[in-house]
């Protein structure tokens, strides 16, 4: 089983931009589905994006037009491209790939 480990997390003005990086242990060739999701203080764990092993992508309605999932089988990554982000958008980020969850990275949006 993989292992998943979040990077890119940290602190955006509203309007600004953040990468998330997901790096697995092991290749990801295997996973179908990968995703990001997203948990703020109160609030339930809910999907930001996901995206297939072809390359087919769904993304959350609050998202949509702002944040891009890409995948990297070769380097056994998925990315979570963060634009115009919002005071909404901080949350705790967690990487899922099959069963396995990372452990999270801190999004915090403010002015």
């Amino acid at each position: 089983q993989v292992q998943l480990v979040e990077s890119g997390g940290g602190l955006a003005q509203p309007g600004g931009s953040l990468r998330l990086s997901c790096v697995a242990s092991g290749t990801i060739v295997g996973i179908n589905t990968m995703g990001w999701f997203r948990q703020a203080p109160g609030k339930v764990r809910g999907l930001v994006a996901s995206i297939t092993r072809g390359g087919t992508t769904n993304y959350a309605d609050a998202v949509k037009g702002r944040f891009t999932i890409s995948r990297d089988n070769a380097k056994n990554t998925i990315y979570l491209q963060m634009n115009s982000l919002k005071p909404e958008d901080t949350a705790v980020y967690y990487c899922w790939g099959g069963t396995t969850w990372g452990q999270g990275t801190q999004v915090t949006v403010s002015s």
